[in-house]
């Protein structure tokens, strides 16, 4: 599949679930009004409509939320997942996740293929975390993430900078993350889904955050791409890699290669426009014909946008009125 700009779409990332056992404060309101379950994509939908991707190009598939681990069998559905693994059809079946429930299914998702992951993590800090989530457990996500590690699942570390939150110790959660040999990657928070409170107050530039990372450390940029929108360098002092996602300072759209898929069943072409097309229809309305599906996805990707505007002081309450649960993160 190419895009009207000559983009191959070859990343699929797949919201199972805007459910989550967080409530992080950048990202959902105190009280979120979740989906009625009978909206939800079953996981056999799911799973066919993730076949129809991979049958047209899609080589990375990356497992979203909400918290994708607390939707209700959704080992099952990986499991099914995998098949396209063996065959050879697909590269990569990864996620994303904020840890709560890895002690328990690091194991089984190291036993599925999945060989890496993200893990969202914003603060080292037991009573930081707990304020920033709202109801997190930061000893429950360590493990979580030791259980990955120990299960031989890769894990990166994705932390969103904060404004007068978080900044005082991005440095030395990079020293954390490169000293048990994980990538960390910093995102500057994004105007999806109104929140308590305004986002350009919690907005940290990263150019500010880099600039105070080379007091500390010596920073070579890479070339290294791992099929999301970072931009990466070497951090000298530790050996380890830290990446850069500036979707407001610098945005990474010129080499786009993904879609998002929501639990009901929503492509959205751009994490910052609102245009979807609507898969669900045509899957429930040909059961046992995949044609109408995939003439809806080829017709969506033709109007894929070139980009975002995302522009932090245009977006009271929301540049987008979605909140990133929905979306898949």
């Amino acid at each position: 599949m190419v895009d009207p700009f000559g983009r191959a779409v070859t990343y699929l990332r797949i919201s199972v679930t805007d459910r989550c056992d967080f409530r992080c404060a950048y990202c959902m309101s105190e009280d979120m009004r979740f989906l009625p379950r009978r909206d939800l994509l079953t996981l056999e939908e799911l799973d066919r409509l993730c076949g129809v991707f991979v049958d047209h190009g899609v080589r990375k598939l990356r497992i979203t939320g909400g918290e994708p681990l607390v939707r209700r069998d959704i080992m099952q559905l990986l499991g099914r997942m995998s098949r396209h693994l063996g065959g050879g059809a697909l590269e990569e079946l990864t996620l994303t996740t904020n840890g709560s429930q890895l002690a328990r299914l690091a194991p089984g998702l190291a036993g599925l293929g999945i060989r890496r992951i993200n893990v969202s993590l914003d603060t080292l800090d037991p009573e930081r975390f707990q304020a920033v989530t709202r109801r997190g457990d930061l000893g429950v996500v360590l493990a979580g993430i030791e259980a990955a590690r120990a299960a031989g699942i890769r894990v990166k570390i994705n932390a969103v900078a904060l404004k007068g939150v978080n900044e005082d110790e991005l440095g030395d959660m990079v020293a954390w993350a490169h000293g048990l040999g994980m990538d960390m990657t910093l995102i500057e928070v994004m105007p999806l889904g109104e929140v308590e409170g305004d986002r350009s107050d919690q907005f940290l530039p990263l150019h500010v955050v880099r600039e105070r990372l080379e007091a500390r450390y010596t920073l070579t940029p890479l070339l290294d791409r791992t099929g999301g929108p970072a931009r990466y360098v070497r951090v000298a002092e530790t050996g380890g890699r830290l990446g850069f996602i500036t979707p407001l300072t610098h945005n990474f759209c010129e080499g786009c290669n993904r879609v998002r898929l929501t639990c009901t069943g929503k492509l959205y072409l751009c994490l910052g426009q609102e245009d979807a097309a609507d898969l669900r229809v045509p899957l429930r309305e040909s059961p046992h014909d995949d044609g109408p599906v995939t003439r809806a996805l080829v017709d969506a990707i033709a109007r894929k946008p070139k980009g975002h505007d995302f522009v932090i002081e245009r977006a009271r309450p929301a540049a987008v009125r979605r909140h990133m649960s929905v979306t898949g993160g």
